[in-house]
């Protein structure tokens, strides 16, 4: 496999401008864009350590264009294409669209009317081989048999159930040995029943609502490192005892509309499961 490669969208037009999940309410237009700025660059630097940073073009008025994850789920040379529940963000689609074309990926287009926000809610793990996909209030279950279809890849459907806990990624991160960091709480009966069926106990590492609070499951994770707003002491111990290196990088502004460190990347050169 060949460099690793994130997209990201420099912060020039973010803001908290609507209120479209439990983060945004209380602080709207409430966000310091210098600090903001100044925070997105220091984690567009520790990730430039790890890998090639690629850069989509800000928008003025789209202020969630910062969040690239959503723009779409990437494996190999092909990738299935947002369509955004809430109108606020809809206006992203063509954007990130034309990105892809113009980089040469097989492009998938859902229906027009069928909710599913890309990589914040369908995350790959490298190590089993099948896409983790999350449903419930940003995608619709109806998507997954249609990106199973598109990417060729087994799908495994997990039912959110916590509104603070609005995407896939806000709770849940597969690392690349197969352990997974997540925060059980944030799903439902049978998705927690599946993800104990899937993934060996000794593979799972649950957070501490503080932790999930804190946005230490919205890691970016690269090889043995793992990058993230926040994490305690004890989720230090015991990524590091599992022989990986945990880089704090402070991204308070953006967990002001909902997101940290894996809602502003979006990996590009997710393998094709074997």
């Amino acid at each position: 496999m060949g460099e690793t490669r994130f997209l990201m969208c420099a912060p020039s037009h973010y803001d908290v401008d609507y209120v479209i999940n439990p983060w945004m309410a209380g602080n709207v237009h409430r966000s310091a864009k210098a600090v903001a700025a100044a925070q997105w660059q220091q984690l567009q630097g520790v990730l430039a350590g790890h890998a090639r940073v690629e850069q989509l073009q800000p928008q003025p008025g789209l202020p969630d264009l910062v969040f690239t994850a959503n723009a779409g789920v990437v494996v190999d040379d092909r990738v299935v294409l947002a369509r955004f529940f809430h109108p606020e963000r809809q206006g992203e689609e063509p954007w990130f669209q034309q990105w892809f074309e113009s980089q040469g990926y097989r492009v998938t287009l859902l229906p027009a009317d069928l909710p599913f926000e890309g990589a914040g809610d369908a995350l790959l793990d490298r190590s089993g081989g099948w896409l983790w996909a999350g449903h419930g209030f940003r995608s619709e279950l109806a998507a997954h048999p249609l990106l199973a279809e598109a990417l060729a890849v087994e799908v495994l459907s997990l039912r959110l159930m916590d509104k603070r806990f609005y995407h896939l990624d806000t709770c849940f991160c597969p690392l690349s040995d197969g352990t997974l960091l997540y925060y059980p709480p944030a799903f439902d009966f049978d998705a927690n029943r599946l993800i104990e069926t899937r993934v060996p106990a000794a593979k799972r590492l649950v957070v501490e609502e503080a932790d999930a609070l804190a946005f230490a499951c919205n890691a970016v994770n690269v090889g043995r490192s793992v990058i993230l707003n926040q994490a305690s002491a004890g989720l230090r111990h015991q990524l590091e005892r599992r022989g990986y290196d945990v880089l704090e990088t402070p991204l308070s502004e953006f967990l002001k509309a909902g997101g940290a460190a894996k809602c502003l990347t979006l990996r590009l050169d997710e393998p094709c499961p074997a």
